[in-house]
């Protein structure tokens, strides 16, 4: 699993011109599961962008998690983050994790978020989506299992 994390100031998903959903200050996860992923290392990551301490204190030190301050979430699916480009001029899509247990272990992983007790919005699976985002710092992690 390879997750893209952007601390934002807002962002939203579009849906042919609809804006599908939005989130105020948080995080904007771009999730690509690859097969071989777990639940156990979905919810790994999840746990860890909970406690992730990447928002500024009063003294402007990165000192607080999306739990300490009230930040939302935003995930969206990306299989492209499996991608290979190795070789050739064309990305190869061999390590992407097949779409019917690749939704299954996002929608896990949204949910260990929520069961922490965080606002969590999600794009819609498979579809083409306009990402939308403000990025705070610019702010930017990358996780993977």
């Amino acid at each position: 699993m390879k997750v893209i994390l952007q601390r934002v100031k807002k962002a939203s998903v579009e849906i042919r011109g609809e804006v599908h959903c939005r989130i105020n200050q948080g995080v904007c996860l771009l999730v690509g599961v690859e097969k071989g992923d777990s639940l156990d290392e979905a919810y790994r990551i999840a746990n860890k962008i909970v406690d992730l301490r990447i928002f500024p204190d009063k003294q402007g030190k990165m000192n607080l998690s999306l739990l300490d301050n009230g930040g939302e979430v935003l995930a969206v699916s990306q299989f492209t983050l499996a991608g290979s480009t190795a070789k050739g001029r064309r990305p190869s899509f061999d390590k992407a994790e097949e779409p019917q247990r690749a939704e299954v272990i996002l929608n896990s992983f949204v949910q260990k978020m929520k069961d922490r007790g965080l606002e969590v919005e999600k794009g819609v699976f498979g579809a083409l989506m306009d990402v939308c985002l403000i990025n705070d710092g610019p702010v930017t992690f990358i996780l993977s299992s």
